[in-house]
């Protein structure tokens, strides 16, 4: 962890759903704590990193079974948190950017009303000084035209566009840590790049934690200042970002040799072998937990 605080402290957090065929373990007894830092979160499909992310706004389901011995923030256990208090702490304290804007923001209302909408339910302001704010965080995700896409609806910006708007109402009540669930996944490399340099920027700026969910190794590498590699939901091992392609896990070995290489001489690419030695047993039945 960087620095001597700690941000975010999550201790023995499993996540149980429902199915058909049987409880199926999403997430199994991890720990981890983060400072003000760049946390990448990576693993394939399935791995469990969205709901941990999900899990520590308590924004799942209700057919979710969540136990946890913690999650705090800032030393404050948000399991002893009511549904009431917890509202305050989204957006004020932790917020979370999601995958595709098209499916966050409302299609009915303009982009300005809603920014704004995120400032006046945290901060008592008027409409004026709310609007002000939210021109203010559009120039800050460096959107040309402020005024001009204030006033634009949800399908009339591209999706670079529509990413830097997530991250500008997310940001906008200035809360100190900041769950970007694969942030870029669905834009073209260039866009890619500009979203990640002003997370990047707005992190150092604000001394934020960041805690980026991701499936690409390389890019969490060269971006986060640790990384935290998911398998099955359960952790696999917590090494510095630099340190990445020094791993020893085999999972994690497995994970990079299977990415393509622009110099690489093999013909085929490697299949990545799993081993169920890997993973602990799944947890037995229980009750809905605190985090519920």
């Amino acid at each position: 962890m960087t620095g001597n605080t700690s941000l975010l402290t999550v201790t023995d957090l499993s996540v149980v759903f429902p199915s058909f065929k049987g409880d199926v373990c999403a997430v199994n007894n991890i720990s981890f704590s983060m400072g003000r830092e760049k946390l990448g979160i990576v693993g394939e499909s399935g791995s469990g990193k969205s709901v941990t992310g999900r899990a520590v706004l308590r924004l799942l389901p209700p057919c979710a079974r969540v136990r946890a011995s913690e999650i705090s923030l800032r030393g404050k256990n948000l399991l002893d948190f009511s549904e009431k208090q917890m509202r305050k702490i989204r957006g004020m304290e932790i917020s979370m950017v999601m995958q595709d804007p098209k499916y966050s923001l409302n299609p009915v209302r303009t982009v300005g009303e809603q920014i704004r909408e995120a400032y006046t339910i945290h901060h008592k302001a008027g409409k004026k000084q709310a609007r002000q704010k939210a021109l203010d965080m559009l120039n800050a995700v460096r959107i040309r035209n402020p005024e001009q896409v204030y006033d634009l609806y949800p399908h009339e910006v591209s999706g670079g566009m529509g990413q830097r708007i997530m991250i500008a109402m997310m940001l906008i009540p200035e809360p100190s840590l900041l769950i970007a669930d694969e942030p870029t996944s669905a834009l073209d490399v260039t866009v890619q790049l500009q979203v990640l340099a002003i997370l990047d920027d707005l992190v150092s700026e604000r001394g934020m934690g960041l805690m980026f969910i991701s499936h690409d190794l390389e890019l969490v590498a060269s971006f986060c200042d640790r990384v935290i590699i998911m398998y099955g939901g359960q952790i696999m091992e917590v090494l510095p970002a630099g340190n990445l392609h020094k791993s020893n896990h085999p999972y994690t070995k497995g994970l990079l040799s299977c990415l393509p290489k622009i110099d690489g001489t093999q013909d085929r690419l490697p299949t990545l072998v799993r081993d169920d030695a890997w993973l602990k047993p799944a947890p037995g039945a229980f009750g809905r937990g605190a985090a519920s």
